[in-house]
């Protein structure tokens, strides 16, 4: 059997884009994408999985581009009226985004895991890879700030990620495992490659890292591990990343990526405007791939997917 099953890692919306890629270059039978769930959190009565819902709009090619964030042809009349009625508007829901969202809760509230959910969902949007979430269990990113811990989305909302961290935890569930995809995915024969999309390593990344058995079984695996970096000419194109790093007492840089993901890493990617952190990071020993990692279009998404192959040395069609 040849190895050639790729693992995808991802957040939300940089990590969507290279998902997307990698779905456009690869079959569905050798592409498995496991989703941050650290991020969901419940609002209105609703369970919003704003990781998963990026990487299933991205592939089904309903993402807002300009937006960066939810549904294309979007409107906010249910939002509107909320407002009107008193309720929550500081995560702003759009219409058809809502329709997700409430398929979504009540086939969980009839016994579903968001496993199955998912898999129904993506599937009715005519998306034919396996997207999954890291956990069928919670296990929720918390901030550290001067006023005590905030769940990720109060922290990145509501907040604007104003407040300074001092730290990020994963609460919830003692010893959530792995999906069961996710775990068939790391245990298949055919693995040939993992490759951590340009995600938010601290907050995107590290909570499905924080899964039980998943680090260890990347400790283990026998197969490259490639990451793109999120930073481009060195600072962060969208979300808190440059922020954190320095609030952590990182420096905004690619070592600091690459530092972070330590012995985990084989192989970084990252954009030419960093052309000059290569020679660094080749001295630590790892390899580096110098090419533009900015995901403007379909074309730019796809040739993204086909280096961080080529680097896993798995082949395309």
């Amino acid at each position: 059997m040849s190895a050639k099953h790729v693992l995808a890692l991802s957040g939300g919306v940089g990590g969507a884009k290279l998902a997307a890629g990698l779905a456009a270059v690869l079959p569905p039978e050798d592409l498995t994408i496991v989703v941050n769930t650290g991020d969901d959190f419940e609002h209105l009565g609703l369970t919003i999985c704003p990781d998963i819902d990026s990487v299933t709009y991205a592939l089904a090619g309903l993402n807002d581009t300009q937006r960066g964030w939810g549904v294309k042809d979007e409107t906010w009349q249910a939002m509107a009226m909320l407002k009107a009625l008193g309720e929550a508007d500081w995560f702003n829901l759009g219409d058809r985004d809502m329709g997700m969202h409430i398929a979504r809760s009540w086939r969980m509230r009839e016994g579903e895991s968001l496993s199955a959910v998912t898999a129904r969902l993506t599937r009715e949007l005519g998306i034919a890879h396996a997207i999954v979430p890291m956990s069928d269990a919670p296990l929720r990113t918390q901030v550290g700030t001067a006023e005590g811990w905030l769940d990720f989305q109060r922290y990145f909302v509501a907040e604007q990620c104003r407040p300074v961290a001092t730290g990020i935890r994963f609460a919830g569930k003692a010893g959530a495992k792995p999906s069961a995809e996710f775990a068939r995915a790391l245990a298949r024969d055919d693995l040939g490659a993992i490759v951590v999309c340009p995600s938010n390593p601290y907050l995107s990344v590290d909570p499905i890292l924080a899964v039980e058995g998943v680090r260890a079984a990347l400790e283990a695996r026998k197969v490259p591990l490639i990451a793109v970096s999120p930073l481009v000419g060195g600072t962060a194109l969208k979300g808190p990343l440059a922020k954190l790093l320095g609030e952590l007492g990182q420096p905004v840089s690619n070592r600091a990526i690459a530092d972070h993901y330590g012995d985990l890493l084989d192989h970084l990617i990252i954009d030419e405007a960093d052309a000059a952190d290569a020679g660094d990071l080749r001295g630590t020993g790892l390899s580096v791939t110098v090419t533009g990692t900015v995901m403007c279009d379909a074309g730019d998404r796809e040739r993204l997917a086909r280096v961080a192959l080529s680097a896993a040395r798995i082949e395309t069609g």
